[in-house]
This record gives structure tokens, C-alpha cells and sequence, in this order.
């Protein structure tokens, strides 16, 4: 009965479609194509546009972006989701007006990502090349090395805020130095290359950035394995509905839940990523984290009770 219900909403928000086998098929709100090509499995609850790629493991995403108030609430109703949608757009205390932060790359910067390097840049590629770094990756991430000062022989992977400056860098040892890790002394509570990442399309959190850059183009790093509501990245994501993929450490499996139950209640659209067998995403190939992306469990509030219980 309910599904009779669901694909009556999903008709009035996207209009008349035809029946083929188990699927729907509706006209593409996406990409306006002439013909009906978005695929729509009411049971299996997922969809996608066979023109555009436009996909999802959860209608509820179709309905919240293009239905009206009355069509979240009683897809919610259907669905048992609390739904947040209804509240006032300002979801957070809006803070001061603000200047984006900024901060000075270290004086002795050498990129990795020109076509010629210094011969110091011999053993930061050694390095980056053991990790199984790319010259394609460090060109994306704008990855470079200090050869002097206080983060001499370390590989910086810096990150660039809306307004094109850097606001972040990490700074890993690729020697033997007891320190792995140094970061400039400036606040975390940026969005890592927020310049780079469209919140439109699904987001992995991951915790470290070498975890962001295995993880893919859109992969945030939490650079740590916290994420506070307060936060520019957890604002940033509510506001823009976007759906997330949590891969943290296996060690951190209880902050993963706790941050997990903090997006669920926003409304926000969240899987979780198996990690298991590897101590960090950084561990694993581009391609096994993918693999694992794929068929990472969608988390709603029972089963993420039932994770919880079983944790106990």
C-alpha cells in the first residue's frame, strides 16, 4: 500500500511516467532530456537517469529536492524519517559576518605538481610514489615538499578556500622523524580545498587528508575524527542536503556512530563505509575504496540503533 502511496508523490513531483518490468520510468528533473529516462525502483528504493547518471540509493533525496513541503512531510509519514526540511532555513545561528582564513604556505614551498622539479624532490616522490600517490593526484592536491625551516623534509598538501588562498596545510615527514605530522598554527574549523568540492554530489568524511585522496575528488578530511554541528563543514553539508559517505578509522568506530546520529537527525542522507581489514583509508587503493563505497550500507535511525546495540 505504501508504495502505491510513494509513487503518487513521486508522479505529482516529477510528473506522468510508464511502467517497465519492477521500474517507473519518469522524465529526468536533472537534465530536462526530452525522453523519460529516469529509472525509478519504488521497492528497492533507488533510481537513475539512464542519460545524465543522475542516481541515488534513496528516493527520499527525489522528493526533498524537487517535491513541495506537503510531499516531504508525507513522504517522511510514509517512511517513518524524521524530516527537518519544514524548519527554518537557518538550521544554525548565523554567526558575524567573517573573512575567510587564511594562511602562508612555508617559505620553502616547492611544488611537485610543475613539469620540472628540483633534485630534492627525489625523495618526497619516493615517498608519495610508495603510497601509491600519482603524479595526477598530486597535481589535483597541489602537493609540494620543504627541503628547510620548520617543515624541512616534510610533503605539504595544502588547502584552498572559496576565494582561491590557502586556508589549511598538513605537513607529513617523509623521513624518519618521530613528529609524523605538523600543521600550521591557525584554526581547524575550515572545509578542507572547499574550493574544490561540490556539495551537490554525494560527500565521503574521511579523517586525514592521504584518507581524502584515495577516497576521491569529492572526499573531505575531518583532520581528526570529530566533527562538531557547529562546524563550517557540518553547516555546509546540511545546507546543501548532501549526501554523505562516512569512512573513518576503524578505531573510531563510536565517533563515527555518534557522528552519524548527528546527520541523521538534520535529515541528512548517510552511509556508512566498511573499512574493515585496513588501519585508514589511506591504506587502501582507489579502486577498493570505491568498490567498498558502492556497497556501503545506507544508515537510518533503526538500523543505527541496531549498530549501536550490537557495539555494546
Amino acid at each position: 500500500m505504501s508504495e502505491g502511496k510513494k509513487l503518487r508523490i513521486l508522479r505529482e513531483v516529477l510528473g506522468d511516467c510508464y511502467r517497465s518490468g519492477e521500474e517507473h520510468l519518469f522524465g529526468c528533473p536533472k537534465c530536462g532530456h526530452h525522453k523519460k529516462k529516469l529509472s525509478v525502483n519504488v521497492s528497492k528504493n533507488v533510481y537513475k537517469c539512464w542519460v545524465c547518471d543522475w542516481s541515488g540509493r534513496n528516493l527520499r533525496r527525489v522528493v526533498r529536492t524537487y517535491g513541495d513541503l506537503n510531499h516531504k512531510r508525507e513522504w517522511s509519514e510514509l517512511t517513518s524519517h524524521v524530516d527537518t526540511s519544514d524548519l527554518s532555513e537557518d538550521l544554525f545561528e548565523k554567526p558575524p559576518e567573517e573573512r575567510e582564513p587564511t594562511v602562508k604556505l612555508p617559505d620553502s614551498f616547492e611544488s611537485l605538481a610543475n613539469k620540472e622539479t628540483k633534485y630534492g624532490a627525489v625523495w618526497p616522490l619516493r615517498y608519495l610514489r610508495e603510497r601509491g600517490i600519482t603524479k595526477s593526484d598530486i597535481v589535483r592536491w597541489k602537493i609540494g615538499y620543504c627541503t628547510a625551516g620548520e617543515f624541512a623534509d616534510r610533503v605539504i598538501v595544502p588547502s584552498f578556500g572559496l576565494t582561491g588562498h590557502a586556508n589549511y596545510f598538513i605537513a607529513r615527514s617523509y623521513t624518519n622523524d618521530w613528529k609524523k605530522y605538523m600543521n600550521p598554527p591557525v584554526g581547524r574549523d575550515i572545509i578542507f580545498n572547499h574550493l574544490f568540492i561540490d556539495f551537490d554530489n554525494d560527500i565521503s568524511l574521511v579523517e586525514g587528508a592521504f584518507d581524502a585522496i584515495v577516497a576521491g575528488p569529492n572526499a573531505v578530511p575531518l583532520l581528526g575524527s570529530t566533527l562538531r554541528e557547529t562546524s563550517k563543514l557540518f553547516q555546509e553539508v546540511v545546507k546543501n542536503d548532501s549526501t554523505v559517505f562516512v569512512a573513518l578509522d576503524p578505531d573510531a568506530e563510536k565517533k563515527a556512530m555518534r557522528l552519524i546520529r548527528s546527520l541523521l537527525q538534520y535529515g541528512i542522507e548517510v552511509y556508512k563505509v566498511d573499512i574493515e581489514g585496513y588501519s585508514d583509508v589511506g591504506e587502501m587503493t582507489k579502486i577498493e575504496y570505491q568498490e567498498r563505497k558502492e556497497s556501503a550500507s545506507l544508515i537510518n535511525f533503526d538500523s543505527y540503533l541496531l549498530k549501536t546495540v550490537m557495539a555494546i
